[in-house]
Parts: C-alpha cells; sequence; structure tokens
C-alpha cells in the first residue's frame, strides 16, 4: 500500500505555499531556513527527496538546533535562532496537519528548550561621532553642471541625501530604498506613511534640513522614475516599469554609509543611526512608547531592551529625583 505521509521535500513545499500570503522578505528568510534543515537531514543520514515525514522523530529540532550551533559558532546565536525559526514552524505545520506520527510538537519543543543557549542582548554602543559623518559628506565639494560631471554630481546629492535622511529619521535601509519620489517631491507636511517591517503601516516625519538636501537631489534628476533614489552610471536599457529596476538596493545603502564612515574615520553601518536616533530621542526627553511608534517596533519591550541606553547624567537626575535619604525615609517614619 502507498505510504500516506508526503516525503520531507513535498512537505516543506506546502508549508511554503501555505506563506504566500506573507512579505517577500518572510518568504526568503523561510526559504533559506528550510534548505538549511534538509541539509542537516541529509547530513543526519535522512534523503529528504525519498525519505517521508513519518521518519522524523521527537529529536529532530534538539539535533538540528546543535548541528547549527556546531556550524555557526556560539557567537553567532542570531544566525542560528534564524534559521531555527522556520524549523520549528515546518513542525508546527506538520502537526497541525497530522503529518508526523512520530513526532510529538509538545515533546519536541520541549528538548529543543533544553538545549537552547539563552541569548545575551548588548546595548549598542552608538558611537556619538555618527553627525560627523552627515558632515563630512555635504562638505565634499559639489562639481560643476557639466555633462561630464553630472553622473558624479547627482551620486554625491543622492549620497548626502540618503545620509541624512538615515540620521534624522532613524529609518532601516530596507525602509529608505523602499521610499518613492512621491514621498518627498510634493509634500508639505513634512511627513509620509511608509510600510515598515512585517507589513506595518507608520508616519515618518522629516526635519526641513532634510526635505532641502533630498529635494537638492530630486531638482537635479532628469529623469520621472518613481524611485526616490536611483543608480546614476550610464544610461539603463531596460530601466523596468517607473525606473523601478533602478531602484538603490539595501546592500548599496549599506555600501554607501561604510564609504563615507571611512572616509570619515567612524565606525558605524546603517543600523547604527537607527540607534542613534532612539537614544538621541530617549535622552532628550521622549518616552519609550513615542520612540516605539516613530522607529516602528512592535511592542516597547524591544525598544527598552535595544536602545533604552540613557546617559549618566540623565540617570544621575532619575536617581537625585526620585530617591529618598535614610534621614528622610527616618523621620517619615518618626512623624508617623
Amino acid at each position: 500500500m502507498p505510504n500516506p505521509f508526503p516525503t520531507i521535500v513535498s512537505a516543506v513545499e506546502q508549508l511554503k505555499l501555505s506563506l504566500r500570503a506573507k512579505s517577500p522578505r518572510t518568504r526568503s528568510t523561510y526559504s533559506t531556513g528550510l534548505n538549511s534543515f534538509i541539509k542537516y537531514l541529509s547530513d543526519a543520514g535522512i534523503d529528504p527527496q525519498a525519505d517521508n515525514t513519518s521518519c522524523l522523530q521527537d529529536n529532530v529540532l534538539e539535533e538540528y538546533y546543535l548541528w547549527l550551533v556546531d556550524r555557526y559558532g556560539r557567537d553567532s546565536l542570531s544566525t542560528v535562532n534564524t534559521y531555527m525559526a522556520p524549523a520549528r514552524a515546518f513542525a508546527r505545520f506538520l502537526a497541525r496537519n497530522d503529518l508526523c506520527p512520530n513526532l510529538s510538537l509538545v515533546k519536541s519543543l520541549e528538548r529543543l528548550k533544553a538545549v537552547v543557549v539563552s541569548q545575551q542582548y548588548r546595548t549598542p554602543r552608538v558611537d556619538s561621532n555618527l553627525a560627523l559623518i552627515v558632515d563630512f559628506a555635504l562638505s565634499v565639494p559639489l562639481p560643476a553642471r557639466t555633462n561630464k560631471n553630472h553622473e558624479h554630481r547627482l551620486r554625491l546629492l543622492r549620497d548626502q541625501g540618503i545620509l541624512h535622511l538615515l540620521y534624522s529619521t532613524g529609518l532601516r535601509r530596507t525602509e529608505v530604498t523602499a521610499l518613492d519620489r512621491r514621498d518627498i517631491e510634493h509634500r508639505t507636511d513634512g511627513q509620509t506613511i511608509i510600510q515598515g517591517k512585517g507589513g506595518k503601516e507608520r508616519v515618518v516625519f522629516f526635519d526641513k534640513e532634510c526635505l532641502y538636501q533630498i529635494r537638492q537631489y530630486i531638482d537635479e534628476r532628469q529623469d520621472t522614475y518613481t524611485p526616490l533614489f536611483v543608480r546614476h552610471k550610464g544610461t539603463p536599457s531596460e530601466p523596468g516599469r517607473g525606473g523601478e529596476s533602478e531602484r538603490l538596493s539595501p546592500q548599496s545603502i549599506w555600501m554607501i554609509v561604510k564609504k563615507y564612515a571611512k572616509a570619515a574615520g567612524v565606525d558605524a553601518s546603517t543600523h547604527d543611526f537607527r540607534h542613534n536616533k532612539a537614544s538621541t530621542l530617549l535622552n532628550r526627553g521622549a518616552n519609550l512608547s513615542e520612540v516605539q511608534d516613530l522607529l516602528g517596533h512592535a511592542s516597547p519591550a524591544t525598544t527598552k531592551l535595544i536602545y533604552a541606553r540613557y546617559e549618566t547624567a540623565k540617570l544621575r537626575e532619575a536617581f537625585d529625583r526620585y530617591s529618598m535619604p535614610l534621614s528622610e525615609a527616618v523621620t517619615d517614619k518618626s512623624d508617623k
């Protein structure tokens, strides 16, 4: 009689199909993670192409986790956890659809919990010299408006706008690349709505200096492309509809930051601007929920865990303001 359970590869493809309503980034992350899981199974002596899901046992998540730790090391637990998420989702998918009789989801997750190493999140050390990167970029002289210098001039104006935008808004690099000209060009209110991480919408505010810098770049453009930031190197043969193929990638944003950071003598990446914005807002009086909304965090806990690193002076102020000295406490007790 034919086996009633699908092959492991077939089940993985079924899971991928069930994710088609998720964002492209989520689907890509899960696909990469599931491919890694299949590689582990092959290394463990299981043939995902031929063996069906009934061969998976309660220890599969536990053993996969340890395989990942051996492969990437204890210093890369964030990578390990990223790969584990799709594997856990696969186990839940199998259990939900009764596709794995020899795997108890409860037991499997308990066994995994017993071996998982607790990941300690370190508060990011924000370089106070980040503003120097933007200032350095803005100090680079613009070449004259000639046909020969046109692309160089556009690239410099674009880079200045990107750096100023990262510094003033704290946007993720993926959010920067997703911006369109219409988000800036004809806006008079200094704000726009973006779709951030997880497809969640939020309002982003721009200060006047940032808007001025970006509009300088837009005014120099001689195209009608939709993306706000595009490549400037020769005449594109296939720009795509609305110039979509010329949209700058997140990796390009990262490289631009690294280029000017190195020139300014500051060690920084794109995400450091985000940390800096959060720390600045907190230290200047914004509360956690406001920073959460401005940066697009899923919960206040994320903001507090990663960014709530107040300056010593502010902590001292809170300590002096809210503490009760011993003498005051004793007097208070005596009065009663």
